[in-house]
C-alpha cells in the first residue's frame, strides 16, 4: 500500500509528496495540478479524498470492489473510469492484471492501483518532460496512463505472436507434444481469452474520449486520446487474428494426432 500526492504548478513540480487533507487547499491556487495516486488504497483514504474531492459515492463504491469492467462514467464534477493493464507470462501462460482507476477533474487527478504490478514511474517521468501539456490540467495525466497501459496491450501480443509462432513450427515434429507443452498451450489459449474480454471494452470508453464527449477534455489533447483509441482498435484486431490462428493450431495438433495413431495401428 503506498500513496503519493504531487501538485504542480503552472506545468511544473511544486510538491512531491503532499498531504492528503490539503488537497483542497493546493487547488485554490491558480494554475494549480494534483496528481494523487494509491495503491492498494484503505477505505478511509477514499473518504478522506471523497470529502477533499467530492467524489461521487458510487465512484468510490466501485473503486473499492475488484474486477470492475473497463468503463467510463460521468458525474457531476468528475468523471471515473475503470481499465485494466496486463502481463503476458510466457512461461507458465498466466496473464497477470492490475486494475487501474481514475477519478478526474480539470485540474486533479486521482489514479487508484489494485497492486503495484503496474508501474507508474515511467508515466510520471513523462508528463513531468512535457509541462506545456501538463499545463493543460489533469486530462493529458490521464491520457499518458492510458497510453502507457495501451503500450503494454502491444507487448503482451507480441509474446501471444511469439508464443504461437512457435507452437506452429512444433506442430509436425514426430515425436509427441509433452503433457507440461499441453498444459501451457492451454493457459496460453485461456490468457489470450481473457486478454481479449479485457481489451474489448475499452474501444468504447477510447471512442466516447476521442469523439470529445467528454466536455473537461481540452481541444489540444484530441489527437493524443484519438492515438489511443486507434491503438486499442490495433490491438484488437491483433486479438482477433491471434485467436484465429490458435483454434487453427490446435484442429491441426488434433488432426495430425488421429493420423498418426492411425499410421501406428496400420503398422
Amino acid at each position: 500500500m503506498s500513496v503519493h500526492a504531487r501538485v504542480y504548478q503552472e506545468g511544473r513540480l511544486h510538491e512531491a509528496d503532499a498531504d492528503l487533507s490539503q488537497v483542497s487547499e493546493h487547488l485554490r491556487a491558480p494554475g494549480c495540478l494534483v496528481w494523487i495516486d494509491l495503491v492498494e488504497p484503505t477505505t478511509d483514504q477514499l473518504a478522506l479524498l471523497a470529502d477533499e474531492l467530492d467524489l461521487h459515492e458510487l465512484a468510490v463504491e466501485d473503486s473499492l470492489k475488484a474486477r470492475q469492467r473497463p468503463k467510463l462514467d460521468q458525474y457531476e464534477h468528475h468523471l471515473f473510469l475503470a481499465v485494466r493493464a496486463v502481463a503476458v507470462d510466457p512461461d507458465d501462460g498466466t496473464l497477470a492484471q492490475t486494475e487501474v482507476h481514475a477519478f478526474l477533474d480539470t485540474n486533479w487527478i486521482v489514479t487508484v492501483r489494485s497492486d503495484s504490478g503496474f508501474d507508474l514511474d515511467h508515466v510520471v517521468e513523462r508528463v513531468e518532460r512535457s509541462p506545456q501539456l501538463l499545463g493543460l490540467g489533469a486530462s493529458f495525466v490521464l491520457y499518458a496512463v492510458l497510453d502507457a497501459i495501451v503500450d503494454d496491450y502491444f507487448t503482451a501480443v507480441e509474446v501471444f505472436d511469439e508464443f504461437y509462432d512457435d507452437m506452429s513450427e512444433g506442430l509436425f515434429e514426430e515425436r509427441p507434444i509433452a503433457q507440461e507443452r499441453q498444459r501451457q498451450w492451454f493457459e496460453m489459449r485461456r490468457s489470450l481469452v481473457h486478454f481479449h474480454r479485457t481489451v474489448a471494452p475499452l474501444r468504447e470508453v477510447t471512442s466516447a474520449l476521442s469523439r470529445r464527449r467528454v466536455e473537461t477534455l481540452p481541444e489540444r489533447l484530441d489527437p493524443y486520446v484519438a492515438d489511443v483509441s486507434d491503438h486499442v482498435i490495433r490491438v484488437l484486431e491483433s486479438t482477433e487474428s491471434l485467436r484465429e490462428l490458435a483454434s487453427s493450431i490446435i484442429e491441426t495438433n488434433i488432426s495430425l494426432r488421429d493420423y498418426r495413431q492411425n499410421q501406428i495401428m496400420k503398422r
